[in-house]
Parts: C-alpha cells; structure tokens; sequence
C-alpha cells in the first residue's frame, strides 16, 4: 500500500480510530494485524519472509538472552544464524542475479563455460529495511546492548510496524521496542502536529518530486535524445527529486506514528546545506548511515587505527552502502565517489584551509560557508548521475555529453522548453522551482526554530487559512498517480 493512494486515506484514519477504541494492553494487536494488511497489500506471499525472518531473530535473540555476558561465547551460534537468514534472504533475493550476471560476464570474456540459472524473482519491497532492522537488534541483544523481546507479537510489530516498514526510518529497538509496551493516550495537539508533520511529507511527494520525475524521467530514460545543458537540469533536479520523495516519505512516517503517539528518529536535516561530505552523510538518510557507522564502520577500526587502515574503513563502508541501495555497479559507483570523496577531503585538508586563507575566502565565513555549501552540491549532484543512470553505460554517456552544444549558451538554454520540457510544459518547471524556493525557506527558517511552533503561535484563521492554501496546492499542483517512492526499489 502507498502512502499517496486513495486505500492510504481510508486505511488509516481507521487504524488510528481502532488504535484509541481498542483497551491499551490490545492496541499492538491492532497495529500488527494492520501492520501485516499493510505489506500483504503488495504481494501477499512475500509477508511469509516477512514472517519467518521475524521467527528466528525472535527464538535466536531469546537463546542469546540464556546467557550471561560473561558467556558471551556461547551467544555466537545464535547470532550467526540470524544474520545469516538475514543476510541469505537478502543474497537471494536482491543479490543473487547481480552475481550471478557479473559472473556470467567474466566467464563469458575468458571464454568459459558458466552454467548457473537465472532466477526470476521479484523484490520483495521494504527487505532491505526491515532486514537491516532485524539485524541491528540481534547484534544488540548479542552485546548486552538490550535484554531480548519476551512478547512475541510485540516484537514483530518491532519488525512489521507500519509507517516504517517499507521505507524507514531504520528503527533501533533501544528507541521503538520500549515504545510499543507503553500507553499512548488521544491527545489533540500531537495528534494534529502528526498531520501537519504528514502533510509537508505529502506536499514533498507530489507536488515537488513527482513533477520533478516528468522532468528527470524524460532526460535519464532517453539520454540519447539530449545534450548539455539537458543533464545539468536534470540532474540537479533529480538532487531535489530524490530528497523530497525520500524525505517526503519519512515524514509521513515520522508524523503517522506520532499521531499514534510514538517517536521516530528524524531522518533528514536539510542536507543539501551541507559544507562538507561528512556533514552531508550526518544530515542525509540518517538512519541508514548511523546504522553503517555502528555496526560496521566502526567494528572494522574507524579511525583508532592506522592511516591507510582508516581510509580504507570509510572507503569499504561507503562502497557496500551502494551495493545496499541497489543490485547494479551504477549504485556501487555511486557509494564508492562518496568514500573516495571522504578520503580526498582527509588527505587535502591542510591545502584547502591554505588555498582559503591565500585568496582570501577565510576572510569571509558568510561567503566561505556558501561557498563550500555549493561545492558539496556539485559534488553530490555528479554522484547523482551514477544513482539515477539506468546503466553504466547510460551514465558515462551523460558525464562524456554533460558539457556539450554549450557553445553558444542563450541558445542552449533557449532550445530546454523544447527538449526537457515538451511533454509537460514550462507550468511543471514553475510548479516545481517555486516548491523548492518555498521549501528551503521552510528549513532556512528551521534553523532558528520550529515552524509547526511557529504557525501554532498564530491566530486560528491564520493556521486554518496555511492548511487551506497548502491542500489546495496539492490538488491544483500535485501529480496524483500513485507513483511510488523511490526507495521502495531498495
């Protein structure tokens, strides 16, 4: 089920409406029977994995909770056989014809014979999520970090919860377990900053990336057909595409669970204000890089080792970080530029700050900042074009035309309508460049406090009269096709 679907709109008021009627020691029943209907709305089958992959990290995390810390030896059986479901589920699944295909290349090129089948199996959505999930607590009860869910049902509405299931936030059981043992009362301002929280989510998803993908979608899937200037538009509009579905999404997330009375981690903090790689990946999909920090990143060394040890930690991690996002070498492209971008930055910080202080930029902090914050761009907005290329080959066409017929630049710009814009019209271009001014007003204004606060500071008919004007710039500009999120490919 989508969050942008009509079947979204009845489903929840409902569950939520059940969730404050049903007594406080049944509601996770509740949420778990809608928490399954929710996935089984997909493809049914595949709530199966979905249980079984539940089942053994339950009994194996109970197993390793038998043992003391001091008999933390007698955990790694237990241990070994959750990731290894986890893991195996994921091969299978996601992985397995990527290998497979690579193999085949190889065995092809060298002449050889190579004989193992294909298989045609559909992705199940949301695995990579929730078994990443699963993973983290295993690890956790392993290391004492938490005692193991006694109560079957509640943890799997740990693993099946809804908002979150498909497409995170990547919940921790230290943060959400304790939650679903606690009583939630109906109260009307956290229900109604839950909306709010859900409604921006929405207003990301189709009014802003959805029009942008009409844009995005016509450059990447025909490259062929454009030249220069064609990619640069759309390739920084894809930057903003895939913030506002992903972030988009996670707010709808983050503001459904808290109309129920629970908090989930914050996902994004405006990252494309980043000055720096690091700063970027502290701000972007925080629940999946803090996931990569914690559990492996840092049990490799971090940077309490040697130098080329160090580098070669952030480098390692960044290049599974893009084989995690999707089973491709465009994606593993795309995470190792950024742990080649880490690495680089470490290596030339001593030049930078000297190149700064030479031409005078340290000087200026206002004019340093914005300056760095547009270099971050650019270097995010190049590693886009690997994420969103349909192959490689796709993507080195476009980085080998992204300069070209911008001779005469007035031209160029002038031939866009016509080419990025023919199917839609300049009304999608506008729609979309106001939305992002209107957004990144919104997080510039962030900085300096909430704005939910701030719009709850003002009268009723100036709140009213910012909700009314907000939906009707949904239903006048959004893009209502039930598109799905990018993530949910991962």
């Amino acid at each position: 089920m989508l969050f942008n679907s009509t079947e979204f709109f009845i489903f929840f008021p409902v569950v939520v409406t059940l969730y404050f009627l049903t007594s406080p020691n049944r509601r996770w029943l509740i949420l778990l029977l809608a928490s399954y209907y929710f996935y089984a709305s997909w493809k049914p089958a595949y709530t199966i994995i979905l249980m079984v992959s539940t089942l053994i990290d339950y009994f194996c995390s109970r197993a390793m909770g038998r043992y003391e810390d001091e008999q933390k030896q007698k955990r790694k059986p237990f241990l070994f056989i959750s990731l290894l479901s986890n893991l195996g589920i994921l091969l299978l699944f996601k992985y397995y014809n990527f290998f497979n295909d690579s193999a085949a290349d190889i065995a092809n090129a060298l002449d050889m014979t190579y004989a193992m089948p294909a298989f045609e199996l559909l992705l199940p959505m949301g695995i990579s999520f929730y078994t990443f999930q699963t993973m983290s607590y295993s690890i956790d009860v392993y290391h004492g970090r938490i005692k193991p869910e006694r109560h079957l049902g509640v943890f799997a509405l740990f693993v099946t919860f809804f908002p979150q299931l498909v497409a995170g936030p990547i919940e921790r059981a230290g943060n959400l377990l304790g939650q679903l043992h606690q009583s939630h009362d109906f109260n009307y301002y956290r229900v109604v900053a839950g909306l709010r929280r859900m409604a921006w989510g929405f207003f990301k998803k189709i009014v802003i990336a959805d029009n942008l993908a009409l844009m995005v979608n016509q450059v990447y899937n025909n490259p062929t057909d454009f030249d220069g200037i064609s990619f640069a538009i759309a390739t920084v509009f894809f930057a903003f595409q895939i913030y506002c579905d992903f972030s988009g999404y996670s707010d709808i997330a983050i503001g459904a669970a808290q109309v129920m009375g629970f908090r989930l981690m914050e996902n994004f903090r405006s990252p494309y204000f980043a000055k720096s790689i690091s700063e970027f990946w502290g701000r972007w999909h925080i629940s999946l890089s803090t996931w990569f920090r914690d559990y492996l990143y840092i049990p490799l060394g971090g940077n309490r080792v040697v130098k080329w040890r160090w580098y070669y930690n952030l480098f390692i991690t960044f290049l599974i970080s893009g084989l995690w996002h999707g089973a491709n070498w465009t994606f593993v492209i795309w995470g190792g530029l950024h742990g080649f971008y880490l690495v680089f930055a470490i290596l030339t910080a001593r030049q930078r700050e000297a190149l700064a202080q030479t031409t005078g930029l340290a000087n200026h902090p206002q004019l340093m900042k914005w300056a760095q914050v547009l270099s971050v761009f650019a270097l995010v907005c190049f590693s886009w074009i690997f994420f969103r290329a349909n192959s490689l080959a796709d993507a080195l066409y476009i980085i080998g035309h992204m300069f070209s017929g911008l001779g005469n630049i007035s031209e160029a710009l002038a031939n866009v309508p016509h080419t990025v814009f023919m199917d839609q019209g300049l009304k999608v271009f506008a729609v979309s460049v106001l939305a992002i001014i209107l957004m990144e007003i919104v997080h510039l204004i962030q900085r300096n406090g909430s704005v939910s606060q701030l719009i709850m500071q003002r009268p009723a008919w100036v709140r009213w009269s910012v909700y009314y004007i907000a939906i009707i710039a949904m239903l006048l500009f959004g893009q209502f096709g039930n598109q799905e999120f990018i993530y949910f490919q991962f």
